[in-house]
């Protein structure tokens, strides 16, 4: 598990004309892998900047808690496996976006050291419409949870420790698998 550097993967919008010459753009999408904190706001201007099709943009900001299985946690260590985590998200994202038209997904997680209050993990989906946009980013958002490679060692008063997936977060992911397809009829 390496986590001295961050990584990044980003498909740039580029614009072209469809066949009754209206311009268009193709969707974008931004993984990061990264040390350094994001600004929340600035990426969510981007997805609504990067398309005029953008209707909606729905968004997930995972914060570093203080507690955590009713212990106390002082900060949080995150590692990641370069390359095959960025694959991995990458993967999430092409299968939400099979299943919905979204025009812009952005995910950024953070590695390292974190503190209580932290951002660790971004989330936003642009959209025509809000259904759409909201069912996307859960989803991409539960399949995070369950398929990407990341390894949590929360330091608490009890001395460090490991954290493993919840079941919450695999029973959650399981309702998709089971063809649940959340936020339909919602524009």
């Amino acid at each position: 598990m390496n986590v001295g550097h961050s990584r990044q993967q980003a498909s740039l919008s580029k614009t072209g004309t469809d066949t009754n010459g209206a311009c268009q753009r193709e969707s974008a999408t931004k993984v990061s892998v990264q040390h350094e904190v994001f600004d929340a706001g600035r990426e969510m201007d981007l997805i609504r900047d990067r398309s005029p099709r953008t209707g909606a943009i729905a968004a997930f900001v995972g914060v570093v808690r203080d507690l955590n299985d009713g212990r106390d946690v002082g900060s949080m260590f995150l590692e990641h496996y370069p390359g095959m985590t960025e694959k991995a998200i990458g993967e999430i994202v092409a299968e939400a976006r099979s299943q919905w038209e979204l025009h812009d997904v952005t995910v950024i997680h953070r590695v390292g050291e974190l503190q209580p209050t932290d951002p660790i993990v971004f989330v936003g989906v642009g959209a025509s419409h809000r259904g759409e946009a909201f069912a996307a980013c859960e989803f991409i958002m539960d399949f995070l949870k369950t398929r990407a490679p990341f390894w949590k060692r929360e330091a608490t008063s009890e001395g460090a420790r490991w954290v493993g997936a919840r079941q919450s977060d695999t029973d959650a992911a399981g309702r998709w698998r089971a063809g649940g397809r959340r936020g339909e009829g919602l524009t």
